[in-house]
């Protein structure tokens, strides 16, 4: 049974480069010893979401999370069980029958904007990353991104983003920066940062290989 014996939480407002950043750490690290774990697969479906005091959709709060689902599954892979994580179709805003198996291994990477917003998920993380990027890239990211992969307009992409993301993401957020051990500004490229926090994860990975 493979227990993670390092579980680092990867964070920051949306459109910070999450994705990228994690993507870059994952190639310096032997996959087979690495698990990865996105919030973003846990949003609940539509008619369950959170809503703002006139009807509007919020997406962007921390109830429209499955963060109970979320846990359990954090607190199965940390007990070297597997999971089946489930699967959300953006463009339904609906998680679908099928699921992505999951299983635990030596250094396990939560990643995902509201990742601090949960006291059950915050205390089981060993190294915390937050990811700085000034809120204007950060917008220029979202709308390339939901324009390009989710088929939205720009008009609903900067509507969300003065109704609920812009307000969410200093309330539930930008506070999740206090309990980070590393601010990475991540404007461009921030390769020693990436080889930091890649090294932090070989240094667990490579005994576990030794051994195998």
């Amino acid at each position: 049974m493979v227990r993670p014996r390092l579980i680092i939480g990867i964070c920051g407002g949306s459109g910070s480069g999450k994705t990228t950043f994690v993507r870059q750490v994952l190639e310096q690290i032997p996959s087979p010893q690495v698990a990865l774990l996105e919030l973003d697969a846990y949003f609940r479906n539509r008619p369950e979401l959170s809503r703002l005091a006139d009807g509007t959709e919020n997406w962007d709060h921390p109830d429209s999370i499955d963060l109970p689902l979320f846990s359990e599954h954090l607190r199965q892979l940390a007990a070297g069980e597997c999971v089946q994580r489930p699967v959300y179709d953006f463009a339904t805003h609906s998680r679908q029958t099928e699921t992505v198996l999951i299983k635990p291994a030596a250094v396990l990477i939560l990643e995902g904007v509201l990742l601090l917003a949960a006291d059950a998920v915050r205390s089981q993380l060993d190294f915390i990353v937050y990811l700085d990027v000034p809120a204007d890239l950060r917008l220029m990211r979202r709308l390339r991104r939901d324009i390009l992969e989710r088929g939205r307009t720009p008009e609903s992409v900067l509507d969300q983003y003065q109704q609920t993301v812009g307000p969410m993401h200093q309330e539930f957020v930008e506070p999740g920066r206090q309990y980070a051990h590393v601010i990475v500004p991540w404007q461009r490229h921030n390769q020693p940062a990436v080889e930091a926090v890649a090294a932090l994860a070989r240094a667990v990975v490579d005994p576990v290989s030794s051994s195998d």
